[in-house]
């Protein structure tokens, strides 16, 4: 027969399981944090590039905006 675990030792292993927890969350949360950095400078690059392009093609606003709702082409 199994033998019976003391409350001690159970408590001790909720108390490791929570540890794990929370360190695992917080490595979580900075990999989260890390990624929207990230994500933020990838959008802040791309409106660059996009803000360049357009005061290079020479087009009117209205052309440059009917063509990325529409893809028309004029």
């Amino acid at each position: 027969m199994a033998r019976a675990r003391s409350l001690d030792s159970v408590e001790a292993e909720v108390r490791q399981a929570q540890e794990a927890v929370v360190k695992a969350k917080a490595r979580y949360e900075a990999a989260l944090k890390k990624l929207e950095d990230a994500m933020a400078r990838k959008d802040e690059v791309t409106a660059r590039e996009l803000l360049s392009a357009f005061k290079k093609s020479g087009k009117p606003y209205a052309v440059v905006m009917r063509y990325l709702k529409e893809g028309v082409r004029q």
